[in-house]
């Protein structure tokens, strides 16, 4: 299936969407900060991206304008998927790049339909 790079600085949301997406057969790739997600990105070529807003240092909103804005980087879909569920976050998320938005908590079927719709383009 897809590899996957989940992006966020929470051990245990880390663990419930790895989990969610290994059980579908999917390979998933970690990273606790923009930072990091953005380097792991340019490194490994995830085929779609997994975006947690609120992180220290480099935010999720700042990450994802680098990678939909780097020619390394800006194929890769990025998906948001994190607790901040206002209406201006979600519009400012696409306007970073960001092909959909997710809010937490995330039921399974949701998350996978998201990632397969957006896997297919």
């Amino acid at each position: 299936m897809a590899r996957i790079l989940v992006v966020d600085d929470s051990p245990t949301e880390v663990y419930k969407l790895t989990t969610m997406l290994q059980k579908h057969g999917h390979m998933v790739i970690g990273a606790e900060n923009g930072a990091d997600g953005i380097a792991l990105a340019r490194k490994e070529k995830p085929d779609v991206i997994l975006m947690d807003i609120v992180m220290p240092g480099f935010n999720g909103f700042q990450a994802t304008r680098q990678l939909t804005k780097d020619e390394e980087t800006k194929n890769i879909p990025v998906i948001i998927v994190t607790a901040k569920d206002q209406e201006t976050d979600k519009v400012w998320g696409r306007r970073q790049g960001a092909r959909d938005y997710l809010t937490k908590p995330i039921d399974e079927a949701t998350l996978l339909s998201t990632v397969d719709a957006v896997l297919a383009g």
